[in-house]
């Protein structure tokens, strides 16, 4: 026991959140409907033939786009496809990197704008929708991973607080003895 106490257990969360876990509808669906959303941007800004580096203030769905930004686009809407497939800790935790990476790219487009290295031709409303796409991904990702709430039948509450998760199972198996 001494020793449990000098070396904490590093538990691997995706042991702990079978594939079948209602939380892992949340994430599938986050990763999915963000997915399809890119996917759809990216085709119909392909679909216009606008070139790949043009920074002449072509529009798709109220956002600007080139040719860039729409495989681009393509690309990360596949990659969330990939997380909604598979499910699980990956699709939450691929949420909160993307949903990372694209707040990260707001603030630098955001910082690009009226430069010459606006390559991927944002405009204010691209860096607004970065961020709020950014958001929705860590929100879907987070999602009942995070919080000082969370009930303790959770997955990721238990991986963190095993002793205490044990002597809640211990209990509850002595009252359904009796």
């Amino acid at each position: 026991m001494a020793e449990r106490l000098l070396h904490p257990v590093n538990a691997r969360l995706d042991e702990h959140l079978p594939t079948d876990h209602k939380l892992s509808k949340v994430y599938r669906v986050g990763a999915g409907l963000t997915g399809l959303l890119l996917i759809v941007f990216g085709i119909l800004g392909l679909v216009h033939h606008i070139g790949f580096f043009d920074t002449g203030g072509d529009t798709v769905l109220a956002l600007n786009t080139n040719g860039a930004l729409s495989v681009l686009s393509i690309c990360f809407g596949g990659l969330l496809f990939a997380g909604m497939v598979i499910g699980g800790t990956f699709a939450s935790t691929l949420n909160i990197v993307l949903g990372l990476l694209f707040i990260a790219s707001g603030f630098v487009n955001l910082a690009l704008l009226d430069t010459g290295l606006n390559f991927l031709a944002f405009k204010i409303q691209n860096v607004l929708f970065s961020f709020f796409v950014g958001v929705m991904l860590m929100w879907f990702g987070m999602y009942g991973r995070v919080g000082s709430a969370l009930p303790h039948d959770n997955p990721y509450w238990r991986a963190r607080h095993p002793e205490q998760a044990a002597r809640e199972d211990r209990a509850r198996g002595r009252a359904a003895a009796r």
